[in-house]
């Protein structure tokens, strides 16, 4: 039974470009086709696209005879992708809905290029969702991704802890800990990237950083509220202890930033490796030591939190097409147990906080 498309993912769709990618999407995409040249008749593969800032710059350097799959969880990104192509006039644009993991619903060795700008956070396990991504590509093909690392919204981390530690809230910092242990670092990339058997492994690193007036813009900007924040609220727990926590959060920035802006670091990496020539039992092998967990409930992506949406497909407008299952079956082979990933979110009003506790 097809899915309804949600309020919220209609929200996301409308907000993502002017919103989120200018502050948090494109500083990761920049550094994900930095370089990137894409010979002729090449077959491309580019997962969790989202709205398509990606997939249109691969469009504008794609050689003649390529083609370009593109695939999200969430039909509703995937439409504004679609209509962002469509205005390049290629019909060399192939779309899916299709969530992201645990296996993608192709064959071995199928592509030349996969790229995937922010969307292995959507996985159980990165190190085994970059073993799936090397699988389908061809030897001497290339895996790009980018992933945000450790020291990502660290002064927002800093202050929380400290709030924490002042209020004797010792069962939530023991989970705050566990939650910072589970961003990546540049060395558990490189794990990753070695037991999924990528050659010539390249981590580049770079670090940006967001700037927000004021506690309540920082609370409330799309880029918070549709990414880390139903995580960071889901270690403080419920009802008022979590409106205290929050409360004292927000008065602790305005105090420390008073009259300045806000700025929180991000610490973004892009993962380069060579897909080599592998046996049957070296692509099963491969990511087997690696970290099992995710991020411990931590989206820091906006395009991350998105719900599989199961669409009917009907024609498209002139330009580029949903993937007919017919049409490509030579190259894919369809998984049938593919999971939603649903993440809701709630932010109480700053008015509800309670008042400042005396000192």
């Amino acid at each position: 039974m097809a899915k309804k498309r949600s309020h919220r993912m209609e929200k996301l769709a409308r907000i993502y470009d002017d919103e989120i990618l200018p502050v948090w999407g494109q500083p990761f995409a920049r550094m994900l086709l930095r370089g990137l040249v894409v010979p002729e008749r090449s077959q491309v593969l580019n997962v969790a696209c989202g709205t398509g800032y990606v997939a249109v710059e691969i469009v504008r350097r794609m050689g003649r005879g390529s083609r370009l799959i593109a695939i999200d969880s969430s039909s509703t990104l995937l439409d504004v992708a679609r209509r962002k192509v469509e205005k390049l006039g290629t019909r060399d644009v192939f779309f899916r809905t299709e969530s992201i993991g645990p296996r993608l619903s192709f064959a071995d060795g199928v592509y030349d290029l996969l790229v995937c700008n922010l969307g292995l956070l959507e996985m159980e396990d990165i190190g085994r969702a970059l073993a799936e991504f090397a699988r389908v590509v061809k030897p001497g093909g290339h895996v790009r991704c980018t992933i945000p690392l450790a020291g990502t919204y660290q002064e927002f981390y800093d202050i929380y802890r400290e709030v924490l530690i002042k209020h004797d809230k010792h069962e939530i910092l023991a989970r705050l800990d566990e939650h910072l242990a589970g961003y990546a670092t540049a060395a558990d990339c490189e794990v990753w990237m070695n037991n999924a058997q990528l050659g010539d492994p390249r981590i580049e690193v770079e670090e940006f950083s967001m700037l927000f007036k004021s506690s309540r813009e920082f609370f409330f900007a799309p880029v918070v509220e549709y990414g880390p924040l139903p995580g960071w609220k889901e270690l403080s727990g419920h009802g008022q202890e979590l409106q205290d926590i929050f409360w004292y959060i927000k008065e602790a920035i305005d105090a420390y930033f008073s009259g300045r802006a806000f700025e929180v670091s991000v610490k973004g990496a892009c993962l380069i490796g060579l897909v080599q020539e592998r046996s049957h039992s070296d692509i099963a092998a491969a990511g087997e030591h690696s970290r099992p967990e995710k991020l411990n409930g931590e989206r820091p992506i906006a395009a991350s939190l998105i719900e599989s949406e199961e669409v009917s497909v009907s024609g498209q407008a002139d330009g580029t097409r949903e993937i007919d299952v017919a049409e490509l079956e030579e190259i894919e082979e369809i998984d049938p147990d593919l999971d939603p990933d649903d993440i809701g979110l709630v932010f109480h009003d700053a008015s509800q906080m309670p008042e400042e506790e005396p000192t």
